[in-house]
């Protein structure tokens, strides 16, 4: 890091060769906000007068003091400067277009703060590195401009939302322990070992619980940016810890927590996006399912699901009669734009290979010029019998190709929901614009199942949201009749094809939240007795959601993963490839919490290996 001492004069441009070598300097937080805020002061409390970025012509003439590190270097004697805030040069190189041109430093005094080894990479985000190299020296990751531009960005965000939340609308931030007992349901958590034999912490999945018995003890508008805990393993999408935007009111419905988070997205939205307008569309998950074969559909592009079931209800080809003969049976087809033009013939083959191996169902591609010889003989008996039909339902052009597939509604829907997505991609990759990456896409996905049939054991039940969402009220006599059939007052919030926020109205009466735990989903109410009681002693209605805060901000940077909006992420396996985490504890540390090491065997560790090897670290 260098520090200087200098006197602004007016730039010369003069040619420079880069060097490799970067110099540590010192860093500061900057926050961009909007006009009718105040400018923060980015040099206070430091060692330097100015940042980097800041200078201009408006500042000839005085002296300030600069730290950065430096980014490129002429014979030790011409210098660019870069902290987080932009470039100042003492020399101007040829390719490089900087908002300080107009001034360069005249050194006075120069103080070398510390000096910098060969770096493992160069501090360019143009500059290809693998993953794994980005995590294990993250701190040098840091220094690039997209990460800084994502780290800021989120920072902004968090700070605008909690100025909605607290100062426009009253609502109270609390901290939430970490340290709390085992929850029944939902997904696998953390265990932590305490001092007493045989006794454990569980790391909360989210501030479920204490957010209801804080509504019970009348604080009635909560949140809380949490931390959240999951152990999930290997999953691409998901990190073992995370933070979401944690939000719960009392005496409120579903529409109040709507109208509340959409202006909360509203106010907080980036500046440099289109704004975001209100209210979101809205659209229940059986016409979610229906159209898209998803509960979290991407609205951004075409391509829905249509039923084409009565058009084939007096056919003679022998697959769809005999899945229209079946409860649930239907036909649907989704129609891939100038699908003749981009698809190969590979990718046919991989669409019909995907779905026999994954859906045990058969995919069949129509190509709407009957002199096609990619079409089947039943494909070219179709064509014959409805393809005036099949143009008719599903809009299509001469080059499109029809997706067509038979069997029960929610297979049916959910392999096309998956094929309309994987169609998007093979179409993009040839050039084919179907979703705007500037386009920010909100929709609400409300009417949820309260229960789904548990995978394994169809004859139990589970719930689709967690166990302390309310039934729909037009549904609650079904509760104990058809369980099956009652709708939740859950409701998602869907961007861009991925969720980024999900709650419900909850279960306020001791008396309902019992029977839903012990006689439908059959836990074990001793592990929320807790709950129960104080459920007991005048519970408010109350509701709430929380928002994925690493999810949103992924997809508002535009971010190829989660772990390029997060500080310091897990990898894919869940290991901290900076500092080795998790490590191996000596087993005299282990003794006060009763605990001893089983170690795997021989073919237990052959297995692990394998997996790895299956799925390494990115």
């Amino acid at each position: 890091m260098f520090c200087w001492l200098s006197r602004l004069y007016r730039g010369l441009s003069r040619p420079t060769r880069r060097t490799t070598q970067l110099i540590w300097g010192s860093f500061s937080r900057s926050l961009v906000l909007s006009s009718q805020r105040r400018i923060p002061e980015l040099s206070s409390f430091v060692a330097r007068t100015n940042t980097c970025g800041e200078l201009r012509s408006s500042h000839l003439g005085q002296e300030v003091t600069l730290c950065g590190w430096i980014q490129y270097r002429r014979q030790n004697i011409f210098l660019v400067l870069r902290d987080f805030h932009g470039l100042v040069q003492v020399i101007i190189p040829q390719d490089e277009k900087m908002p300080t041109g107009e001034i360069e430093i005249k050194v006075k005094t120069a103080k070398l703060l510390n000096s910098c080894k060969k770096l493992p990479f160069e501090i360019k985000d143009f500059v290809k590195k693998t993953e794994a190299l980005r995590l294990r020296y993250r701190y040098l990751d840091l220094r690039g401009v997209q990460m800084q531009y994502n780290l800021r960005l989120r920072s902004q965000m968090v700070m605008k939302m909690r100025d909605y939340l607290c100062n426009l609308h009253g609502f109270v931030d609390i901290e939430t322990p970490t340290l709390f007992k085992r929850t029944p349901g939902g997904a696998k958590e953390f265990v932590i070992p305490s001092r007493e034999p045989g006794k454990f912490y569980s790391l909360p999945q989210s501030p479920q619980q204490f957010k209801q018995l804080l509504m019970v003890g009348g604080l009635d508008r909560y949140f809380q940016v949490a931390r959240c805990y999951r152990d999930e393993g290997s999953r691409p999408d998901r990190q073992p810890e995370f933070t979401q935007i944690d939000i719960e009111m009392s005496f409120v419905e579903q529409t109040g927590i709507q109208s509340l988070i959409e202006g909360l997205l509203q106010y907080s939205w980036p500046s440099d996006k289109d704004p975001v307008v209100v209210p979101f569309p809205s659209m229940t998950f059986a016409e979610a399912l229906a159209s898209y074969g998803t509960d979290k559909p991407d609205t951004r592009f075409g391509m829905k699901i249509v039923d084409i079931s009565d058009m084939f209800r007096n056919t003679e080809v022998g697959f769809l009669q005999d899945a229209l003969s079946k409860p649930q049976g239907t036909i649907k087809a989704i129609c891939i734009p100038e699908g003749e033009k981009y698809l190969k013939r590979k990718d046919i083959e991989s669409i019909r290979k995907f779905s026999a191996d994954h859906f045990n169902q058969e995919v069949l591609p129509i190509f709407l010029k009957n002199n096609n010889n990619w079409n089947s003989p039943v494909a070219k008996f179709i064509m014959e019998e409805q393809g005036l039909g099949l143009v008719r339902l599903l809009e299509t052009q001469e080059k499109d190709v029809v997706l067509l597939t038979a069997g029960e509604h929610k297979k049916a829907c959910s392999l096309l929901g998956k094929l309309r997505l994987e169609c998007a991609d093979l179409l993009e990759a040839r050039g084919v614009v179907l979703r705007d990456p500037a386009l920010f896409s909100f929709l609400w996905v409300v009417d949820f199942p309260l229960f789904f049939p548990k995978e394994g054991n169809p004859e139990e039940l589970e719930t689709a949201h967690h166990p302390f969402t309310a039934p729909h009220p037009s549904d609650i006599h079904l509760l104990y009749t058809e369980p099956q059939k009652v709708r939740s007052q859950h409701y998602d919030l869907v961007l861009n094809g991925s969720e980024i926020g999900g709650g419900s109205i909850r279960i306020h009466d001791a008396e309902l939240q019992h029977y839903i735990l012990a006689t439908v989903l059959k836990e074990d109410v001793k592990l929320l007795s807790h709950l129960l009681q104080a459920l007991d002693y005048g519970a408010p209605p109350h509701g709430g959601i929380a928002i994925g805060l690493d999810r949103l901000m992924c997809l508002v940077t535009g971010a190829p993963s989660i772990r390029d909006v997060i500080a310091f992420p897990k990898s894919f396996q869940g290991h901290d490839l900076m500092s080795n985490a998790p490590d191996s504890i000596p087993p005299e540390e282990l003794k006060p919490y009763h605990i001893q090491v089983s170690w795997p065997t021989d073919s237990e560790t052959e297995k692990s290996s394998l997996n790895h090897a299956c799925h390494p670290e990115n």
